[in-house]
């Protein structure tokens, strides 16, 4: 599945590849095919860059376009 966000996050904040793929644990040629969208995600790592990035997975994803998190009042 493809996230364009990750790339756009990774831009906006000045990382390169290399880095990302090193605060995951893979190698650089890995997590650009989870750029591309040609290697799905795992949910592990999506939580872990969206901690990283201080957006929600929902941003990441495309379900939103509010970067943070909302905590519901119940």
């Amino acid at each position: 599945m493809y996230f364009k966000r990750l790339k756009d996050l990774r831009v906006d904040n000045d990382y390169l590849q290399k880095d990302i793929a090193k605060l995951l644990g893979i190698t650089q040629q890995y997590y650009s095919r989870y750029e591309l969208g040609h290697y799905t995600i795992p949910l592990e790592h999506v939580m872990k860059l969206a901690k990283f990035y201080n957006v929600s997975i929902d941003y990441i994803v495309g379900l939103t376009d509010e970067k943070g998190t909302k905590t519901r009042k119940k």
